[in-house]
């Protein structure tokens, strides 16, 4: 019938193939995670429960190395947020607020190309432009890709929440003889609050995690956690491996639960 709705759901197979993907999205992770309380020194035989891994990331011969690339990662990941996210919100606002103007359409499309674009193309990219201009390779490089591609993650949650908000408040604002900067910081800036903080959440992970483009972009000596855990598996994975990632998994399913709260709590107001 043309006004029954389309229930996926009872479509045959759909069960199976929606185990099969979280199977094969999920399982390794799992795995990852209950061996990094492994007791034994091998990645493959159980001994038992035991936190030893976590203790020697924090107090073993490789701490030190773990302890910067963490510094590095959090610290980039922070400062990438911040920034990326107060170009996003800045450019949300020319372009839903802004009106129709020229090379609207065009501005769009550069906002959303990194996300349409292959990650390894971006890294190749950045790294010849920052080649070609004779910028050194190290810390800033990182943060400066980092903040370039960010710009359309934290872009999405925060047009999308800027879109839902009629310009009507704004309206009344400058009717009752507020400036229209005022109408913005005291009205509408409120308002998009949840969609920046979840802009914010998403480009911090999407930093914290990144590893293609950093891996391209940094200096000799500049490691973040990404880059440090590779580094540490192509002489062979071991446990303490798993414990970091295991803990950075954390971190992340931490921030996606915060940004998914936010959104939901304000979607019930």
């Amino acid at each position: 019938m043309a006004g029954s709705r389309l229930d996926v759901k009872r479509f045959p197979g759909f069960l199976p193939i929606t185990m099969l993907c979280l199977v094969v999205l999920y399982a390794p992770l799992l795995v990852v995670t209950i061996y990094s309380f492994n007791d034994s020194n091998s990645i493959t035989n159980w001994e038992g429960i035991s936190l030893r891994w976590y203790a020697d990331v924090f107090t073993g011969p490789e701490a030190a190395k773990f302890k910067l690339a963490a510094w590095h990662s959090f610290s980039i990941a922070i400062m990438a947020a911040v920034c990326s996210t107060i170009i996003a919100t800045l450019a949300a606002t020319a372009m839903v607020r802004g009106g129709r103007f020229r090379l609207r359409t065009v501005s769009f499309g550069l906002i959303s190309l990194p996300l349409m674009v292959p990650e390894i193309v971006t890294a190749v990219a950045t790294l010849i432009f920052f080649t070609s201009i004779g910028f050194t390779r190290g810390y800033a490089s990182i943060l400066l890709a980092h903040i370039a591609f960010c710009i359309p993650f934290a872009y999405l949650p925060i047009s999308a929440r800027m879109q839902g908000i009629e310009d009507t408040y704004e309206q009344a604002a400058m009717d009752l003889y507020a400036t229209r900067r005022q109408a913005f910081t005291r009205i509408l800036l409120p308002l998009m609050m949840p969609g920046i903080i979840s802009g914010a959440l998403l480009a911090f992970i999407v930093s914290l995690d990144d590893f293609i483009i950093t891996n391209f972009v940094k200096g000799a000596g500049v490691e973040t956690l990404p880059t440090a855990i590779f580094g540490a598996v192509k002489q062979g994975i071991k446990p303490n491996i798993m414990a970091i990632s295991t803990m950075l998994l954390a971190v992340s399913v931490v921030m996606v639960t915060i940004s998914y709260l936010v959104s939901k709590s304000d979607n019930t107001k």
